[in-house]
């Protein structure tokens, strides 16, 4: 049994699930629980991957959730209450080993924390498409925020675009801005190496002080003030920056004088927590799921992958993989 598992007292009936708890600052463990029989309209999912969402989970890991967010920012199935300890996380793919005929043996995806196995309501899974491969199905969750934000954003043929902030998500948003005919699109970053993974997306790079100007619309995904002042900096006349970073608790400078005004620049957020109103009337959460994950379906994207550190290494893994200065885009947990 690995050092960092907490026993949970069970019967000999009982099914044993491990789950990942973020339990004090810079500390997590798995911890073993009692896991009944799928009940009505529910199936059982052994997890097979995941994957972590280094932003927000390191915000997580330090504690610096603020409280006015507590309840907002509980994920789907969590356990606990922020601060501390919580089940946290939304990325899992498994099979379905209970639940209808037509669905056991199938490969699903699902909004759920760090565990290895677990009973969710059928509506909560969705099917991987065919030959969409379980390791890259994780981004499912990170394109799902990278939609919104596009959606949002709703940029066009031919517009210069710029997203500043090469991460999971800011990678992937480039990703989709990429496909659109015409248009110019640049990932800035301030780590040169993330040149690499913008090629590879069929995208441009810069480094901040090369960052293109006049842009059309900016996308701001490093969650700094250094990369919003970035951001407003590549503006064209009257064009708007996407903010998707998540703060936490932490303070940011917004450039708000020199040509924020005279330039009529516009800020607007972007968050995954409900569909983008331009499509909320007709899209439903599990419609954009979907879509996310048949958008992952290109192996390109395997370039925003690490390689998988196993589920129970990761109370001794996090710290290092979700510090900030780790090159890391999507860390892939294998459970098996």
């Amino acid at each position: 049994m690995h050092p960092g598992t907490k026993l949970v007292p069970t019967s000999r009936t009982d099914e044993i699930a491990q789950a990942l708890w973020y339990v004090a600052p810079g500390h997590a463990e798995i911890r073993e629980e009692k896991l009944s029989a799928p009940g009505a309209g529910e199936v059982r999912v052994r997890a097979s991957c995941g994957a972590l969402s280094r932003g927000t989970e390191r915000l997580v890991l330090a504690g610096n959730v603020p409280a006015s967010e507590f309840d907002r920012m509980r994920a789907p199935f969590m356990g606990g209450n922020f601060p501390f300890p919580v089940k946290y996380g939304y990325s899992v793919v498994g099979s379905v080993e209970a639940g209808p005929a037509d669905l056991k043996g199938q490969i699903v995806f699902a909004l759920h924390p760090h565990q290895n196995l677990f009973n969710i309501p059928l509506s909560a899974v969705v099917r991987l498409p065919n030959g969409l491969p379980p390791s890259r199905a994780v981004l499912a969750a990170n394109m799902e925020t990278a939609l919104n934000a596009v959606w949002d954003g709703a940029p066009g043929p031919a517009d210069r675009i710029a997203i500043v902030g090469a991460g999971a998500v800011g990678a992937l948003v480039a990703f989709l801005c990429g496909r659109i005919a015409g248009a110019e699109v640049t990932l800035v970053d301030i780590n040169p190496a993330r040149a690499e993974v913008a090629h590879k997306l069929g995208v441009d790079f810069a480094t901040p002080e090369w960052a293109p100007a006049d842009c059309d619309l900016v996308f701001q995904a490093s969650a700094t003030s250094s990369g919003l002042a970035t951001a407003l900096k590549s503006c064209g006349e009257e064009a708007t920056v996407i903010d998707l970073s998540w703060y936490g608790e932490g303070q940011i400078g917004v450039p708000l004088g020199a040509a924020f005004h005279s330039r009529r620049l516009r800020l607007v957020s972007s968050q995954v927590g409900q569909v983008a109103s331009s499509r909320r009337p007709r899209w439903t959460r599990n419609r954009r799921l979907a879509a996310a994950l048949s958008l992952v379906a290109d192996d390109r994207l395997d370039a925003l992958i690490a390689p998988a550190v196993t589920f129970q290494e990761l109370p001794a893994r996090l710290p290092d993989i979700l510090n900030a200065e780790s090159n890391i885009l999507c860390q892939l947990i294998r459970y098996a």
